[in-house]
Parts: structure tokens; sequence; C-alpha cells
């Protein structure tokens, strides 16, 4: 093997650079859906609608099947997972929570998930409208599933957990 080389003659560099790209990538998406996000208005309105959207569709899949709840769980980890596992983890906990509620719920849980759903995303708008740009997720239909974890990302540097 030649020197400034790895595995299969491609240049030490190009590996760096692409395990560099992989581990940004969520720094890149945080930053992306941060730009939309400045005005502390629309940040607080998003620390409490956020949450209570995530919620809102968890219930509603609940509501439909535990069953397509958890199938939505996994397929959003392993989104987190591929991000940082760090925030994958984090994340877990958070569902986990989220999803404790819905075990003792017994009736209704698709009406107050809708409810839930259309107050929280009223409150998204308003934020948006005193923001003054749009959600980030006419963008991107990712940055929906990035809320989220943004939200989580400043608990992290709070607690100067690495993500």
């Amino acid at each position: 093997m030649r020197a400034g080389r790895g595995d299969f003659g491609v240049p030490r560099s190009s590996i760096w650079s692409v395990r560099e790209k992989r581990l940004r990538k969520i720094d890149d998406l945080f930053e992306r859906y941060g730009e939309s996000h400045r005005n502390p208005a629309n940040k607080a309105i998003h620390w409490i609608c956020v949450p209570l959207i995530t919620w809102s569709v968890l219930a509603a899949l609940w509501a439909c099947s535990p069953v397509a709840a958890y199938v939505g769980i996994g397929l959003a980890l392993a989104f987190y997972a591929w991000l940082s596992p760090s925030i994958a983890l984090g994340m877990l906990a958070v569902v986990a929570l989220m999803v404790y509620p819905l075990t003792i719920l017994e009736t209704n849980v698709l009406a107050i998930a809708a409810v839930v759903f259309a107050l929280a995303w009223i409150g998204q708008f308003i934020g948006h409208l005193v923001e003054g740009r749009k959600p980030s997720f006419f963008e991107d239909v990712k940055f929906l599933l990035i809320g989220p974890a943004w939200l989580l990302g400043f608990i992290y540097r709070r607690a100067g957990i690495p993500y």
C-alpha cells in the first residue's frame, strides 16, 4: 500500500472527507432548520408545539394500531441513528415518554390527537408569521423529523452532551 492511501487505494483525504460529511450532516440540517427559527417568540412557540405535534402523530398512529406507532417510531429512530446515534438515543427516551400516556388512554385517542395536532399547527404557523419565514419543511419534508431533534440538540449542548 502506498503512503497516503487507504484501503482499496482510495486517498485517505477522500475517506476522511466522507466521514466528516456524514458526521456533520446533522449540524448542517440543524443550521438549515435554525435559519427559519431565529425569532425568540417563534422559538418559544416551537418548544411547545413541536413536541405536541410529535405526540399527536404518535397518538394518531397508536389509535390506528400500536404496531403502526412502533413501526413509525422505528423508522424515525433509524433516520436519527443515521444522523447521530446520540440524538437517536435521546429521541428514543423522548418517544418513550410520549408513548407511555398512550398506553393509559383508553378512548378518544384519535379525537384528542386530532385536536392537539390542529392547535399545535396553528401555533406553528403563528410562530412563522411572527418570524416572517415559511416553515422549513416546505423546503424539505425531512425537516418534519428534524424539528424534535433540533430541540433536543439545544438540550444536549446545554448539558454538554456531544452529538
